[in-house]
């Protein structure tokens, strides 16, 4: 009889549980999902309890033959793929595949890669989760419903290939109102003055106008400012009163997953895909010298639960390395928001003894950088509280009071060795503020200088990859494991652009959004998505029927389907209205959207065809762009022999002939440009074409369909003639990366094959 197999998710973690398990089990991965939605069709029974109709993902049936093989006749599997949503429906899948008369299935929960995590999981298996379970089906019939419901009505209403997502449509609302704010924002004049003084001992310091008597003052303009300023310079200054407070710090929890983005965006400079995947290979794990360690407990968690072991194993550390005035008499165990979720610990080392200087020699620059911030967080959790000398001055000057503040750290306990990102520019405001000098009450004051100084208030600012996280969050929109991926999305979609690290909405964000809070105010909706996302942590907790949740949701979106259908604005006809009229025939000029994006064109087509692009100011007014001319160098008309020159169109540029109106001759800009074949078919079912190697109008290559534009397939990514051994997609691609070099990687996602370039 074959030996108990181990079914787990990625392919990496395989050597890693074989090295542990000594040849007692056979180790198999499914590579990501088996199954799934079909790509091409609805896949969901609405009319019969929204039953989902799984289907194998193509290019998959080779790992399921791969899994059967591993599968023998034994008796036993364990099912260890992720410990979340998502693993227990591969789990449940696989299952599935493999059924058979006598077999017996066990799910184990590899919460940390390390030996002894490994065994004691294989240890306590449990039987597959169906709460678990239904809680992912239900997310991903919800998702599809939206996406496949609304999309289409987007096609024909905007322009084809659109997408719209029970979440990222919400998170793409979230940037585009923020950007409206900003738009519709009013700076407000106001002055600030400061007084430079010096008491009987150095230094010299600033405080700042506070009151005037006893109430808050503000100074609207200049004229005020300056009779203020007047009125000071002849007062005395005297010290009113000082407050002296002891202020206790405590530590930051653990990291939950979007903790961890937000301070490795904002710390590393990393993206929040960047930190999850950087975050999986420490979990999966890493060759110390021979023996492959994984470094964290599982990352995609909202839990700061930890154990008792990890705690104290901290302790002994913390005792060791930095005194007993650092450490606990006992472990800080920290309360968790979300209780469904709590089955996973916060993000930990799974062993403080591997240090970030202990294990640097054997990780990328980019492995060490995040593990040494997740380490020194949970140490520095189990660390003594950091004890806050503040100090706050109150000056008296005729009528006026100001204030002057300074802070010393006293002991600095966890702050010596974790400070967050607002711990850091907190620091630096501090250090510019400077140090007070000892004073006394009623001291007098010697006045060396008083500063006043123009403001003006400040829009909010745009939301940064950090920031829409920590908004997400809050407002309960999505969970830890999809963070990531909605801010691909939205970027990957052209809804949204991050220029100079904050988000932007684009004009195509803008109208879409528009159209879908006008037809589906229920789907975007902030408190109705976060309230769909409890309603699943219900489903997992069972409190909550899924088949409930999902009439409840449907009879409502149904109703919004047929009306948008129906009713939603035309902007590939109608267009959207501007107010602008149009210069030719004074009509109104409405936005529409073509194959390069919305345009500016004449309500009046086809009896009137002036059409431009357009921007919008900073107030978000829309300005039309006229179209300029330049001569084609070496570029002759075939028809007349007049030279050609480029102009803009609402297609981008292109060659027309300058002897316009007379000669109507035009071709592509790009006309006669060589196209490189790269003899990989083109990947879209039923086309016939080519990937040919080209250059986008940026001058970047990219690899586009020979039929365009009949068939827009194209791929940054240099495509490779090679099929992939791991799932047999049809064509591989070849990429640089600073650690590996060239490499040739699978095209599919989901699978993770990838081998050096030949």
């Amino acid at each position: 009889m074959s030996k108990p197999l181990i079914i787990v998710e990625s392919p990496t973690k395989v050597k890693t549980i074989q090295k542990y398990l000594g040849g007692k089990y056979n180790v198999a991965s499914t590579v990501g999902h088996i199954k799934d939605l079909p790509q091409k069709e609805l896949g969901i029974d609405v009319e019969n309890g929204f039953v989902p109709n799984y289907v194998t993902i193509p290019g998959k049936q080779k790992v399921i033959k791969a899994l059967k093989e591993a599968a023998g006749d034994t008796q036993d599997i364990y099912l260890a793929p992720d410990p979340d949503r998502e693993g227990e429906a591969i789990a449940w899948h696989a299952a599935d595949v493999l059924q058979k008369k006598g077999r017996n299935f066990h799910r184990v929960l590899f919460h940390e890669l390390t030996k002894s995590g490994v065994n004691e999981a294989l240890s306590r298996p449990e039987s597959l989760n169906e709460n678990r379970y239904k809680a992912q089906q239900t997310r991903r019939v919800l998702d599809r419903l939206v996406g496949y419901q609304i999309s289409p009505i987007l096609w024909k209403k905007v322009k084809y290939g659109l997408s719209a997502g029970r979440v990222q449509s919400v998170a793409v609302r979230i940037i585009c109102e923020r950007e409206r704010a900003i738009q519709a924002f009013e700076p407000e004049e106001y002055w600030s003055i400061t007084a430079h003084l010096k008491a009987g001992n150095p230094p010299a310091f600033e405080a700042r106008l506070a009151k005037y008597k006893g109430k808050k003052f503000s100074i609207p303009d200049e004229q005020t400012a300056m009779q203020t300023r007047d009125q000071l310079a002849d007062s005395e200054f005297t010290v009113d009163k000082i407050t002296r407070k002891t202020v206790r710090r405590r530590p930051y929890p653990p990291f939950t997953t979007s903790k961890l983005q937000q301070d490795a965006i904002r710390k590393l400079r990393f993206s929040a895909k960047k930190t999850m995947t950087v975050a999986q290979q420490l979990y999966e794990g890493v060759d110390l010298g021979g023996e492959t360690v994984g470094l964290i407990t599982y990352m995609r968690t909202d839990s700061t639960r930890i154990s008792a072991e990890a705690a104290n194993e901290a302790k002994d550390l913390i005792l060791q390395r930095h005194g007993k005035d650092y450490a606990l008499e006992k472990p800080r165990f920290f309360a968790n928001k979300n209780r469904t979720q709590d089955a996973h610990e916060a993000i930990r080392p799974t062993s403080v003894y591997n240090s970030p200087e202990k294990v640097k020699p054997y990780l990328s620059k980019d492995q060490f950088a995040l593990y040494q911030l997740i380490w020194q967080r949970f140490v520095a959790s189990q660390m003594a509280e950091a004890l806050i000398d503040q100090k706050n001055i109150a000056i008296a000057a005729g009528d006026y009071l100001l204030t002057a503040s300074g802070s010393t750290v006293k002991f600095p306990g966890f702050l010596a060795l974790y400070q967050s990102a607002d711990d850091t520019a907190e620091a630096e405001s501090k250090k510019r503020e400077g140090q007070l000098p000892e004073m006394s009450e009623k001291e007098q004051l010697a006045l060396v200088q008083l500063e006043p100084k123009q403001h003006f208030t400040a829009p909010p600012p745009r939301y940064s990859e950090a920031a829409l996280v920590k908004e997400l969050e809050e407002n309960g929109i999505g969970r830890p494991s999809t963070y990531a991926t909605i801010l691909s999305t939205i970027r990957d979609k052209g809804y949204v652009e991050l220029i100079k690290g904050f988000f932007h909405p684009t004009e195509l964000g803008f109208i879409i959004t528009d159209l879908l809070v006008e037809n589906f105010p229920d789907i975007l909706n902030v408190d109705f998505t976060a309230q769909l996302e409890n309603d699943l942590d219900k489903v997992e907790s069972d409190e909550q029927e899924a088949l409930d949740l999902l009439r409840r949701f449907y009879e409502l979106f149904e109703q919004r389907v047929i009306a948008a259908a129906e009713k939603m604005l035309s902007v590939k006809g109608v267009g959207l209205p501007t107010g602008l009229k149009c210069p030719e025939c004074g009509r109104e000029a409405r936005i529409k959207v073509g194959k390069n994006g919305p345009f500016l064109a004449c309500e009046g087509y086809p009896d009137c065809t002036w059409s431009r692009n357009y921007i919008r100011n900073e107030k978000g007014v829309i300005e039309p762009v006229e179209p300029s001319e330049q001569a084609a160098e070496g570029e002759t008309c075939e028809k007349c022999g007049r030279s050609m020159v480029v102009k803009q169109g609402r297609y981008g540029e292109f060659l027309a002939c300058s002897g316009y109106p007379e000669c109507k001759h035009t071709k592509s800009i790009n006309a006669g440009a060589p196209a490189k074949s790269t003899g990989v078919p083109c990947p879209r079912e039923g086309c016939s074409g080519e990937l040919m190697e080209r250059k986008s109008r940026r001058g970047k290559v990219f690899y586009g369909c020979s039929r365009y534009p009949d068939c827009n397939f194209a791929l940054w990514d240099k495509p490779v003639a090679k099929k992939c051994p791991e799932c047999g997609a049809s064509y591989m691609v070849e990429k640089e990366t600073k650690k590996e070099g060239r490499i040739i990687k699978c095209a599919q996602k989901e699978c993770g094959h990838k081998e050096p370039a030949a």
